[in-house]
């Protein structure tokens, strides 16, 4: 069962390895819709090691409830189960691969601590991250939009314009004078004048023949009169 106030975060569980990466996945999301995305892989990591030690170490169970709670500038993260018996914090073998769920619960939270419930049914282990503060800009409050905008340049009289001239007329083109024909050299004798070749004579266009002389006109004869032959 989960239960979400405005910020309070409640699951109730079974410490089995399928449950905790669920329940991990449920503190992230949590955090996340709180916009405390700077927490979410401390809180996230805290609690998977709390759940641990509860699946190796509770009895005679292994249920447990997972509680977060966010409180002004504190997030307080816990895990409720039902085995009255405190945790220690042991010396580790740098080789061994378990036993360092309560440095790493240490090493990443602000506080942590552990109590005995009031009736004896079990104990309670928890940690503590500080809620970043959010930052502000000092100075002016328009600094944050950049540069204040400058004054317009002074204006600037504008020069008189000047009168339009009137364009100069073209003057009109030199008369070219006309070129002296040049003298063809021929290439056999140079120096020698050739004479030039006149051009071939038009050659006349034949005449049209003639029209066929039209056939003289076809008369046609009156059929003769047939003779009376008598019987």
């Amino acid at each position: 069962m989960i239960s979400r106030p405005s910020r309070h975060c409640t699951v109730e569980l079974q410490a089995l390895p399928s449950r905790i990466g669920q329940v991990r996945r449920i503190v992230s999301a949590q955090l996340r819709y709180w916009h405390l995305d700077p927490l979410i892989d401390p809180a996230a990591l805290g609690v998977t090691e709390l759940l641990t030690n509860v699946h190796r170490h509770a009895e005679p169970d292994k249920q447990c409830t997972v509680e977060i709670a966010l409180m002004m500038d504190r997030l307080t993260v816990s895990v409720r189960d039902q085995d009255p018996r405190l945790p220690r914090v042991r010396e580790c073998d740098p080789v061994s691969t378990h036993g360092r769920g309560l440095a790493l619960v240490a090493a990443v939270s602000q506080t942590w601590g552990m109590h005995v419930r009031d009736d004896g049914s079990g104990k309670v282990v928890w940690f503590t991250l500080a809620v970043p503060q959010p930052t502000t800009v000092n100075g002016s409050p328009y600094a944050a939009y950049g540069a204040a905008r400058t004054a317009p340049p002074p204006h600037r009289a504008t020069p008189a314009a000047r009168p339009a001239t009137a364009p100069t007329p073209a003057s009109a083109p030199a008369p070219v004078s006309p070129v002296s024909p040049v003298t063809p050299v021929s290439p056999a004798s140079p120096g020698s004048p050739v004479t030039p070749v006149s051009a071939p004579a038009p050659v006349a266009a034949p005449a049209p023949a003639p029209a066929a002389a039209s056939a003289p006109p076809v008369r046609e004869r009156a059929p003769a009169a047939r003779s009376a032959v008598s019987h």
